[in-house]
């Protein structure tokens, strides 16, 4: 037997068992993922040696089978490099935290962005078409039971430029209200940023939920809107609102209930990966940018969640709380609740727009699993 601080090695006959953290770096998996399942029996060589858990290394890994495909399905536009629809998938983890999977399948999904296509394609799935919406609205289903779409917030947003709905982007919500116009499905689900409740988007506000109501769709009240990251499991101060209509049929949205506990901290979130090198398949790369202006020289603090993190920064992404460079983008994931092995095939710049502009996964399943539960009428 050979024993080493990181890597156990026991030569058998035809076997050799390695520690099981190094068995989940060769499937990409998380080592808490692969514990679960060792103490759960599902890998077969799997045994524990004092305080560690080792597996023969030649043991293939288990596929679960499911004894049900997933069966709603959903229609997923503005779709980004795809964080609103992994929360929608669920089957993740998280900070050692696993979220299960969900039923819904989502049989078509849209971005405009060829990168952001990229990343969705290589996490997500194959399904999502890219292109204008407004050129591809005649080649949705005719018809899938949820629509969800987080839609442009970059004139809402008060790092914008506040035009409102008025604005180019911001006004293709009304996109959303034509699939839902044309598609009936029982629950829509339109996600845009905490300062659409700003006094000053007032107007573009009840424009917005003029143009939902008018589809004859049961919305939440205002104050039922706004949902805080951190109060759902999420490393971040991040507002945003989430818009839900169900058809008249359906009953009342019930919102997801926050976590019980503290909200978990950046240090918390981030600082395994203090010691770690630059790695730019694991996005561990960061900005070189000096500081400039407010956004440029925010620094995180260790004891409390992340600030939110923007899309459209220009490499000006919040410092470390230690070390004295500005955070990396697989720690910006990290804030956002992707978990590690979600990857972003872009370089830098836009792999940060794109971890910026996206739903946090943690609190996107929440969600979903409201919306989950009030179609199959469960109870959460």
């Amino acid at each position: 037997m050979i024993v080493s601080n990181d890597l156990y090695l026991f030569k058998g006959l035809n076997e050799m068992l390695i520690a099981l953290t190094e068995y989940a770096k060769t499937q990409n998996k998380s080592g808490d993922t692969l514990r679960r399942m060792a103490e759960r029996g599902l890998l077969k060589t799997a045994q524990k040696i004092g305080r560690n858990w080792v597996v023969d290394s030649e043991e293939a890994y288990p596929v679960k089978k499911r004894d049900t495909k997933r069966t709603i399905s959903v229609i997923s536009m503005f779709s980004g490099c795809g964080g609103l629809d992994l929360g929608f998938l669920g089957d993740f983890d998280f900070l050692g935290k696993h979220y299960d999977r969900t039923d819904f399948e989502i049989i078509w999904a849209n971005e405009l962005n060829p990168a952001a296509c990229e990343t969705y394609r290589a996490n997500i799935g194959d399904h999502i078409i890219e292109g204008d919406i407004n050129d591809l609205m005649n080649s949705m289903p005719e018809y899938a039971d949820v629509i969800i779409g987080g839609f442009p917030c970059q004139d809402i947003s008060i790092n914008g430029k506040m035009l409102g709905i008025k604005g180019r982007r911001s006004s293709l919500y009304t996109a959303i209200v034509e699939a839902v116009r044309r598609i009936q499905p029982k629950v829509f689900v339109a996600e845009n940023v905490g300062s659409l409740l700003l006094k000053q988007n007032e107007v573009s506000l009840n424009k917005i939920l003029e143009d939902f109501n008018s589809l004859g769709y049961n919305i939440q009240q205002e104050q039922e809107l706004l949902y805080l990251a951190s109060d759902y499991g999420v490393p971040q101060t991040r507002e945003r609102v989430f818009i839900v209509g169900t058809r008249k049929d359906m009953p009342k949205f019930m919102p997801p209930k926050p976590v019980s506990g503290p909200p978990i901290t950046a240090k918390e979130a981030i600082g395994d990966l203090e010691t770690l090198d630059t790695n730019k398949e694991f996005s561990h790369i960061w900005s070189l940018a000096n500081v400039s202006g407010e956004q440029g020289n925010r620094r995180l603090i260790a004891d409390r969640p992340g600030y939110t993190i923007r899309a459209e920064c220009h490499g000006n992404i919040q410092f470390h709380y230690a070390l004295p460079r500005r955070i990396s983008m697989r720690e910006a994931a990290r804030i956002q609740s992707f978990p590690d092995n979600f990857r972003f095939p872009s370089k830098l710049r836009e792999t940060e727009r794109q971890i910026g502009n996206a739903v946090p996964p943690v609190l996107a399943w929440h969600v979903a699993k409201a919306v989950e539960s009030l179609i199959e009428g469960k109870s959460l």
